[in-house]
């Protein structure tokens, strides 16, 4: 590792890598730092009993030639190397209920997503295709999400609630709630979230949805070829833990292990009220500083990872949004004991082994931090190995028993298939992530108030910059499209969009 680079990049999630490989491009000495045994944040995979589980990756969307994402990964040089299988078009995710034997899809393609709800609401053409025009003009009016310079939105847009927006559409309950069925995506909230949320979440998939096949961790393996390939540089087991100052301007990066790296620009790819406090909150204005403290978490998750026996489980090419009833589908999170979990998204793993048999799968439900509070102090990852203790454990055992109950339910027989089960809780997310009390996507957006949450990439300070998941949207796609605006306060937003575009002609 040199003493001085251009760039210094804090965190190795898919924000900081990506911004690392479009500011290397430009010739920019960059050097990227990671504190985790893992690069990728997000993107991380792991291993129980000889199968890979995702952290974060469960599918993509947006990767068909010429839509965004394809561009995009295209412009950073990876698009050509990733292993992906196209999730089934009649219906990559389906919406279902314990008390309706019908499973509602959503489709690939939005004639094709009309037409296969229809099966199901003949009545309800007008409004799927209301939708279905919404989505796609509200996406339409976020340049950089057409990989644009001009224009930008109206700040009405960002003000419009995501559920009261879809009731608008349609007086057919089921249907209000199919059409919301996947706002696990971004965490709905009744009274809270955007309807700019929801298109931006959903659009990319219902053009084309798409898994990696052995996992989100060959991502990071390509991004960090290109990173490398354009000279920049990367190192894990470098936590940083302080920033060194001349004036109003950072100067370094002070590690953990007594090790400085300086720079002339520093971008933190890190949980956002981590970065203030690492650089000071006398550094900030004292309004920004309140309003970044004050900011709502998004919810974390309770995650269960089962090793299937093999050849006993066939492999399912959709994923499951699944509630105990519709009316759940925007207060999932409200739970207690004796009602969560409410809802979940299951997941299937794919490898290259079998097309026929699962090796695993994956389910996801709201988990609140409260509910691991008593061992909030402990730190258990593969750098810092700490036991939580025996009633971390035991907690984890009987959340684990009472999600395979409501797992059971819809799927019947699945229990004989098991030949392991393995757990996360917030606390996993928090330390391996570095989400903030291990949220999910970063902050809560409001529809009541959405400047509250507005975080530009530049500060004050006129060398730092933010990226990552925590800034403007989440999801590989939003945090991709949130680098390329990071970079752009460095490089100039037409020069970048210019360039990406020119090269892909």
């Amino acid at each position: 590792m040199k003493e001085k680079y251009d760039i210094v990049i804090v965190g190795s999630g898919l924000g900081g890598l990506v911004s690392g490989i479009i500011l290397a491009k430009e010739g920019y000495s960059v050097c990227v730092l990671e504190k985790n045994n893992q690069f990728g944040g997000n993107l991380q995979t792991f291993v129980r009993d000889k199968t890979i589980f995702d952290t974060g990756i469960h599918y993509i969307g947006g990767l068909d030639k010429d839509q965004n994402l394809y561009k995009y990964f295209k412009y950073i040089g990876i698009m050509d190397h990733l292993n992906l299988k196209k999730m089934d078009e009649d219906g990559f995710d389906i919406i279902s209920f314990d008390d309706d034997i019908q499973e509602y899809p959503h489709a690939q393609g939005y004639e094709n997503f009309i037409q296969q709800l229809l099966q199901h609401f003949p009545d309800e053409e007008s409004a799927l295709r209301s939708y279905c025009e919404e989505i796609v003009t509200t996406c339409d009016s976020f340049p950089l999400y057409n990989l644009s310079a001009e224009g930008g939105y109206e700040s009405h847009v960002l003000s419009i609630n995501a559920k009261r927006h879809i009731d608008e559409l349609t007086q057919n309950e089921k249907l209000r709630a199919v059409l919301a069925g996947t706002n696990f995506l971004y965490a709905g909230i009744e009274d809270k979230s955007p309807f700019y949320v929801h298109a931006l979440s959903v659009n990319s998939y219902i053009q084309s949805s798409w898994r990696c096949i052995n996992g989100g961790s060959q991502i990071t393996k390509q991004l960090i070829k290109q990173l490398k390939k354009h000279g920049g540089e990367i190192y894990k087991y470098k936590e940083v833990n302080g920033f060194g100052f001349e004036n109003d301007a950072l100067t370094s990066a002070k590690i953990k292990d007594g090790s400085e790296v300086f720079g002339d620009h520093f971008i933190s790819n890190i949980e956002l009220k981590t970065t203030l406090d690492l650089v000071g909150a006398d550094k900030f204005r004292k309004p920004f500083y309140n309003r970044i403290q004050s900011l709502e978490d998004v919810l974390s998750a309770f995650s269960l990872y089962i090793v299937f026996k093999p050849e006993t489980f066939k492999y399912i090419n959709h994923n499951f949004y699944h509630y105990k009833n519709s009316n759940e589908v925007w207060h999932a999170h409200e739970y207690d004991d004796t009602t969560w979990p409410k809802a979940y998204m299951a997941s299937m793993n794919v490898s290259k082994k079998s097309e026929i048999w699962a090796d695993g799968m994956t389910f996801i439900t709201y988990m609140k931090f409260d509910e691991v509070k008593e061992w909030e102090d402990t730190v258990n990852t593969v750098v810092q190995k700490n036991e939580r203790g025996e009633s971390y454990e035991q907690f984890k055992e009987r959340k684990a028993e009472k999600f395979l109950i409501e797992i059971e339910r819809k799927f019947p027989g699945i229990s004989a298939c098991i030949r392991s089960v393995h757990s996360s809780t917030p606390l996993s997310y928090r330390d391996y992530i570095g989400g903030h009390n291990g949220n999910m996507y970063g902050y809560v957006k409001d529809s009541n108030n959405p400047m509250k949450t507005f975080i530009s990439p530049k500060t004050k300070l006129k060398n730092l910059f933010f990226t990552g998941q925590s800034i403007n949207m989440h999801g590989v796609l939003g945090v991709t499209i949130g680098a390329v605006t990071t970079c752009s306060e460095i490089l100039g937003k037409e020069y970048l969009l210019n360039k990406i575009n020119t090269e892909l002609v």
